[in-house]
């Protein structure tokens, strides 16, 4: 009996070290948080990867790029942007708009980006921020695509973490902008917030990004949501609807005047006015550390409006699915970044068996779906 005790004792070890091995199947190492950011962790898993806390004497030009222009910025905006109208203060980045005649524009500001510097893919942004006084101010913390993956703006998408608009000072906006949804045709998705002293107050605006979901948020408080959801797109392929699956770059801008902006007009006498920056945080979830479970198989695979296009329900995992592997006729295929596919370069009228398997950051892989009969036309 003792030694049945001891053998049974032992494949329950055996077992349990095969389960919880920890082993990262694809190799992923585990993030180290950078030195210059002064709070390296949040709770959730999050490291910080990417800071400027704005503690020197000049804009570090090693994270930032100056954008010198007086274009309008495409919404018939009033300032031209100068290296001049940034400057680090007590520990803070403070853009300066002035009324001013330079160049041809009446008001100068800056707009500084983190492109080629700092460039970003499913993380989570928290920059703390005073917004300007003064009707005709349009402030902004947002992000453009690094290679415009589908096309040039908006095919290739747009993240507006946090807008402002001086004429309604109390209310902050979070938008997004893709080929479907935009403003020059008015489907936009965006969302407001009432927070009545963002003008006299710093708050933390945040930005929390997985595959197909973006969360942002002022305080821990939310302001928008935004979700892929391809049964509610199913004429469209997933990039003209939800493009954000490629490395984006952080802008932060003051505008003067514009189609938003200027809306009001501009009252002239409220400045100079500025738009301060207590700090500016990137952080990714540490996935090598924290990832311990495979990912459900996909289910309810359903075909699209979209020709040979199908899409199922988006699988659960306890850091979430970074790619599906697709499978026809028992032979991988391809991968796609979200829960749509649509197939190309197959023989018209023949048949195929489609399967799905989700695989997760540290590559560890679902069983794969059930069959779905797809005739190729």
């Amino acid at each position: 009996m003792k030694k049945i005790l001891i053998i049974t004792l032992l494949m329950f070890i055996l077992v349990g070290c095969e389960k919880d091995s920890g082993e990262v199947p694809n190799g992923l190492l585990p993030l180290t948080a950078i030195e210059d950011c002064d709070e390296p962790t949040l709770e959730g898993g999050w490291t910080c990867i990417w800071a400027d806390e704005f503690n020197g004497t000049e804009v570090d030009e090693t994270k930032w790029n100056f954008e010198v222009n007086g274009s309008g910025g495409g919404n018939n905006e009033l300032q031209y942007y100068t290296r001049e109208n940034a400057s680090i203060v007590d520990g803070k980045l403070v853009i300066t708009a002035k009324k001013e005649s330079y160049l041809g524009k009446d008001y100068t500001s800056s707009r500084l980006t983190t492109k080629y510097k700092g460039t970003f893919e499913y993380v989570r942004i928290v920059v703390r921020a005073k917004n300007p006084v003064g009707r005709g101010t349009w402030s902004a913390i947002w992000m453009m695509p690094l290679m415009n993956a589908y096309g040039g703006w908006p095919d290739s998408g747009e993240i507006d973490i946090m807008e402002y608009v001086g004429y309604d000072p109390s209310y902050v906006h979070s938008t997004i902008h893709t080929e479907k949804f935009n403003h020059n045709l008015n489907t936009q998705i965006g969302f407001g917030r009432l927070v009545p002293n963002s003008n006299t107050e710093f708050h933390d605006y945040e930005l929390i990004w997985s595959p197909g979901y973006l969360k942002t948020m002022v305080d821990g408080q939310t302001i928008g949501e935004f979700n892929y959801v391809p049964a509610l797109t199913s004429d469209t392929p997933y990039p003209e609807a939800f493009p954000f699956d490629q490395e984006f770059f952080l802008i932060l801008n003051l505008a003067i005047g514009g189609n938003w902006g200027g809306v009001q007009g501009v009252d002239s006498t409220a400045f100079p006015t500025t738009f301060e920056i207590d700090y500016a945080r990137v952080y990714k979830q540490d996935y090598a550390t924290l990832d311990k479970e495979k990912p459900s198989e996909p289910e309810s695979i359903s075909l699209a409006q979209l020709k040979n296009t199908i899409y199922w329900q988006k699988s659960t995992d306890d850091y979430g699915v970074a790619e599906y592997a697709i499978y026809l006729d028992g032979e991988f295929h391809k991968y796609a970044n979200l829960n749509q596919i649509t197939f190309t370069g197959l023989n018209i009228g023949q048949t195929y068996q489609v399967q799905i398997q989700a695989v997760d950051f540290v590559g560890r892989a679902s069983g794969l779906s059930e069959s779905f009969s797809l005739i190729y036309s």
